[in-house]
């Protein structure tokens, strides 16, 4: 029914302002600008780093619903779903979402793990996207903890600039081959507003709403209908439904040197968790009934931020970023007549997870008024509560199996100079000190360089560091039952990670306009005192977390952008080697380099008579080799070995056709994903889990899915 409703006022939403003002079609084409890494906005062109940006036109293009969708098609990013929680994180360069630091206008976004790290993909919505940038490598000097492999900064909208704007779209997918709008338990379907309004020259509002209503997968399960009198355990979902809802609301002001803008951000999420176990239930009088014992999994997340650049008297810039948010995860379990299709009991909400998080940044710059030298200081400090509840039994001390109540407080300065050495060179050296109320003072430092070697070639150098903190699993886990015994370790120390890249990027035109990029990258990433578990206990088996593994991995690539008139063509090729040390306490795994390939391409095209756009969007990635642990479990004693495991190579094709008409207020789109058909790779590098299909597959997607789109700009 919200799914109906909400699809009904975006349309009525649609007709009303069909008559309002028009959109200009000619609005003045600005240079591509960056802020990642940056002491102001920037020309990417002069970007000290090597900054990859995805635009909001690419991203429309796309077809895509998240960020997770969108990320999927970037080199060296894979997105790991987990079909039970719904979660998708990033990982890069072969590190996972622990490694990665996720901003939403240069501010770490909440998660139950802490503050920009392992955060859910799924839960940022495109449509208020202006552009998304991604800085691979070590960042500790600028973003400070987990930003080891990389940071991935989101761009909202924020600015417009005619008196009214306007835009809503409703979108319709097939999830594999299940669709029905009337019907539930078939496909996905996605609901989009966003209003702008242009108070003054100095004040704006805008607002938006996104809901994003997926019904879930069978796969090879039959769906909460499913039962039988065997209990064949195919009850329920391989992606469990959720239903989702996200707004936005940001007021901003403009005037001379000072500008500020106040954002807020909702977001509610709903997964519905089916227990394949169904149970048979006697009911008195030779009656019997079939009931399952389900649960419904609640996300509620408030993100306010504000934002202030302006001068300090006359010269000095200041930027100021101040947030607090709050995430709460709650459980609410409840016992389902499968044949009646009736409730027969529903427990209270349960709070698992909650986050509450205090930040600030502040940076300054330019005190010397000077085109060759200018330094940044700065500041970050954030404040995390954290609660983790012992509902699942996963969480508590040794020896107490309690709730989890943490508050940790991190503070930093950090400071870099960038000197403009001549009209070629620039080098921007950074060091930061941060302290914490749970771990020692870490120290993170950088050096960039940038070499303008002709008028259209680039040459970046650049060495950074990072630290990682533990998790709350790794430091708190308490996992003790007939099958496991691991323990967290409130002992761990940071990660520290380094990296060193070269970056080229050549640019160039043809007497006929073709317009060519060329660009060339070597990376190589070495993270220290990974924290892994190790086998403490053979008989019987006891695990613990230790900072014991040293991870290492190589990455080589290059690509070419190829532009004329309405065509363009994005192609890259990399190649990443990982070497990887583990150890269980009793023996060590080797330390080879396995190296695997991954290539893409998106090619789009407008026809000039009609403004038809064909788009089409393609992402190999190769065979991934790397060594796991094999025991015996015939022998406690047996300290096992390490074996070579694989993750299977899979390709990506999406297509999208779009065409626009009314002057370009209205657009249709169709297409489809992942024409493949890919669902699940081959892994034998870990054992199947709860978002395995099987010991030796892991689930990536659900398949082939076709598209429909109605957009309309106001």
């Amino acid at each position: 029914m919200k799914k109906k409703v909400l699809s009904i006022l975006s349309l009525s939403t649609v007709f009303w302002m069909s008559a309002q003002e028009k959109d200009s079609l000619n609005q003045k084409k600005i240079e591509e600008v960056v802020i990642t890494g940056q002491y102001m906005q920037q020309s990417i062109n002069k970007s000290i780093y090597k900054v990859e940006v995805i635009d909001a036109q690419q991203i429309k293009n796309m077809a895509v619903t998240n960020v997770a969708e969108v990320l999927n098609q970037n080199l060296n990013i894979l997105i790991e779903p987990n079909r039970g929680s719904g979660d998708s994180n990033a990982n890069i360069m072969g590190l996972s979402g622990e490694y990665t630091k996720i901003l939403i206008d240069n501010i770490p976004v909440v998660s139950d793990q802490g503050m920009g790290n392992l955060v859910d993909l799924t839960k940022i919505n495109v449509n208020n996207i202006e552009r998304i940038e991604v800085v691979k490598g070590s960042m500790g000097v600028e973003y400070g903890n987990n930003a080891v492999a990389g940071v991935i900064n989101i761009i909202t909208k924020k600015n417009y600039s005619k008196k009214f704007t306007g835009q809503a779209s409703v979108q319709e997918e097939t999830v594999n081959k299940d669709y029905d709008w009337l019907k539930k338990g078939n496909g996905r379907h996605i609901q989009f507003l966003n209003l702008g309004y242009k108070i003054n020259d100095n004040w704006s509002v805008s607002a938006d709403i996104n809901h994003n209503d997926f019904q879930g997968y069978k796969g090879k399960y039959g769906g909460y209908k499913y039962f039988t009198e065997n209990n064949d355990g195919n009850r329920g979902y391989e992606w469990m439904p959720k239903d989702q809802l996200t707004t936005n609301g940001v007021i901003r002001y403009s005037k001379n040197n000072t500008s500020f803008f106040y954002k807020v951000n909702f977001l509610t999420e709903k997964i519905n968790s089916y227990n394949p176990i169904v149970e048979e239930l006697y009911l008195g009088g030779g009656n019997r009934t079939y009931t399952s014992n389900d649960t419904d999994y609640k996300t509620k997340r408030w993100i306010h931020q504000f934002n202030i650049q302006t001068k300090l008297g006359s010269r000095i810039n200041y930027s100021g970023d101040f947030s607090y948010q709050t995430q709460e995860r709650k459980l609410q379990d409840y016992t389902y007549d499968v044949p009646n299709r009736q409730e027969l009991s529903r427990g209270a909400d349960e709070t698992f997870f909650k986050s509450e998080v205090m930040y600030s940044r502040g940076m300054f710059s330019n005190f010397l008024n000077s085109d060759k030298v200018n330094f940044q200081l700065g500041y970050e400090l954030d404040r995390t509560k954290g609660f983790a509840s012992n509902k699942d039994g996963n969480f508590g001390t040794t020896g107490d199996n309690t709730d989890i109540n943490r508050i940790i407080f991190n503070y930093a300065n950090f400071l870099s100079a960038e000197w403009n050495a001549t009209s070629w060179l620039s080098v921007r050296p950074g060091v930061r000190l941060a302290l914490s109320n749970k771990f020692d003072s870490q120290y993170n430092y950088s050096i960039t360089t940038r070499f303008k070697t002709t008028e259209n070639s680039d040459i970046r150098l650049i060495f950074g560091s990072a630290n990682r903190f533990p998790t709350y699993d790794e430091l708190y886990t308490m996992r003790v039952d007939f099958n496991h015994d691991i323990r967290g370790n409130e002992n761990l120390k940071p990660e520290t990670g380094y990296s060193t890249g070269v970056f080229w990027d050549y640019n160039t035109k043809s007497a006929s306009d073709w317009k060519f990029n060329f660009s060339a990258s070597g990376m190589y990433l070495d993270v220290k005192d990974r924290i892994v578990d190790v086998v403490i206990s053979n008989s019987p088996l006891k695990l613990t977390y230790l900072n014991v593994d040293n991870y290492k991995s190589m990455l080589f690539g290059g690509g070419i952008n190829i532009r004329k008139g309405d065509f363009s063509l994005n192609t890259g090729v990399s190649v990443m080697g990982v070497s990887q040390v583990l150890n269980t306490g009793n023996i060590t795994s080797p330390d080879d380099f396995n190296f695997y390939t991954e290539a893409n391409l998106a090619a789009n095209y407008t026809l000039a008579s009609t403004k038809t756009l064909f788009a089409l969007y393609y992402k190999y990635t190769g065979t991934q080799k790397r060594y796991t642990h094999i025991a015996d479990p015939n022998d406690p004693q047996n300290p096992g070995q390490y074996v070579l495991g694989e993750l299977g190579d899979f390709s990506m094709l999406n297509f999208t056709l779009s065409q626009p008409f009314y002057k370009n207020h209205f657009e249709i789109s169709a297409g489809v994903k992942n024409i493949f058909d890919v669902s699940s790779v081959r892994n034998t590098i870990q054992g199947g889990d709860g978002h395995n299909t099987a010991l030796d597959q892991q689930n990536l997607f659900y398949g082939r899915s076709y598209f429909a789109r109605l957009n309309y700009n106001f």
